[in-house]
């Protein structure tokens, strides 16, 4: 899973990524409060933590988790930092080429990415991994900061009642913020996007029944006959010229935390 390299994922991948949600080694627990836990991990030749997410979904299914992280049209309905997103076409089955662009916790800038994502679903797991690539077609686009997803990934595992998810994320948003800064945010909102990943869940079942209820590309292979393919030759690594404006002046006051009532409970 290099960055940048556009390729069919193997079963060593998807193996690499379901250790990591599910090893505890070197992990150290950053907050906890009801069911949601976020740990952190320093990464050699990393300036960045690695985080994890653990979340215990009691009243919510595996499949539903799965589709709603899958469904884009559903997504722009729950996800407020997003700004753009786009298909740009498959590589196989259980591989596409996306474009995001991505707002921030205020006043950060915006971010954009292309990314390979990769999923795979066994009798009780589903996995969906991330990572970014290239495309020739799609360069920063103006007022954003092309950063970097190193890594990330989705494990939803099937319980008795509901599911377990198991969020990892591992980047590198460029441009001139401190490190400090970025490792502290993320630690601010990830229990964030836990509750809100849920809340979507929670509503989508009847969401979907009025918005094509039997589109689900992302599982029935059979209806990606006419989607786009994607050129690899145009997926080549490359290093964009940006104009980088500095960020390094913001402090920890300046980023909103509203309506993140467990700030609190992150240790220090």
């Amino acid at each position: 899973m290099r960055v940048n390299v556009a390729r069919v994922w193997e079963d060593s991948d998807y193996e690499k990524v379901k250790n990591l949600c599910e090893d505890s080694e070197g992990w150290v627990e950053v907050y906890k409060k009801k069911d949601i836990t976020i740990c952190t991990q320093n990464i050699e030749k990393s300036s960045y933590q690695m985080i994890k997410a653990i979340a215990q979904l009691p009243d919510v299914s595996a499949t539903v988790v799965y589709d709603v992280l899958h469904d884009s049209a559903y997504r722009a309905k729950w996800d407020k930092y997003m700004i753009k997103q786009e298909t740009i076409g498959t590589i196989n089955p259980n591989n596409d080429v996306c474009y995001y662009s991505l707002n921030s916790v205020s006043p950060i800038r915006p971010r954009d990415f292309v990314m390979q994502r990769s999923w795979l679903e066994t009798d009780k797991d589903r996995l969906i991994c991330s990572h970014s690539v290239c495309h020739e077609d799609y360069p920063p686009a103006k007022g954003c900061i092309r950063a970097t997803v190193l890594i990330s990934g989705y494990l939803i595992k099937e319980k008795e009642q509901g599911c377990e998810v198991i969020y990892i994320s591992h980047s590198d948003p460029k441009g001139k913020l401190p490190t400090w800064l970025v490792n502290r945010v993320t630690k601010v909102v990830a229990p964030k996007v836990i509750k809100k990943l849920h809340k979507a869940c929670l509503g989508y079942p009847e969401w979907k029944e009025k918005h094509h209820p039997t589109w689900k590309p992302w599982s029935v292979p059979e209806q990606q006959m006419d989607l786009p393919r994607v050129d690899l030759l145009k997926c080549q690594p490359k290093d964009y010229e940006q104009e980088i404006i500095d960020e390094s002046n913001l402090s920890a006051m300046s980023i909103s935390t509203k309506d993140d009532e467990d700030e609190d409970s992150l240790k220090n």
